[in-house]
């Protein structure tokens, strides 16, 4: 199961238990809607409460990883296991975004609501 929240340039998921390719298809959908309408978007994972993924997902990660490479400013990921560590620095390979993992989620929202610098 999961929950979303988003506002104008963040989008929040958290996932408890099993995290299934449905919920997976609706957070596709809200990304989707809101690149559609706004742009690129920053992400925000909790994932403290997964117990475990499908592997239909891991799968659908990766595509959708590689069809929105563009897409993302910032992805933050709440986790202490470090699979999903693991998991997390894999995907910098598909997406062009800054990807940082984090085990407190007050240091993960004040990173990924910090407005940066462009590069010069």
């Amino acid at each position: 199961m999961i929950t979303i929240e988003h506002n104008e340039n963040l989008i929040s998921v958290a996932v408890f238990g099993e995290f299934t390719l449905a919920d997976y298809k609706e957070f596709e959908e809200m990304v989707n809607y809101k690149l559609k309408f706004g742009g690129p978007v920053n992400l925000l994972f909790d994932l403290r409460d997964m117990a475990d993924f499908t592997l239909d997902v891991a799968w659908e990660e990766i595509k959708f990883s590689r069809q929105h490479a563009r897409d993302f400013v910032k992805v933050a990921v709440i986790t202490d296991s470090q699979w999903i560590t693991w998991s997390a620095w894999l995907t910098q390979i598909f997406v062009d975004a800054r990807v940082l993992v984090f085990d407190d989620e007050a240091e993960a929202r004040t990173w990924i609501e910090t407005e940066e610098e462009p590069a010069r």
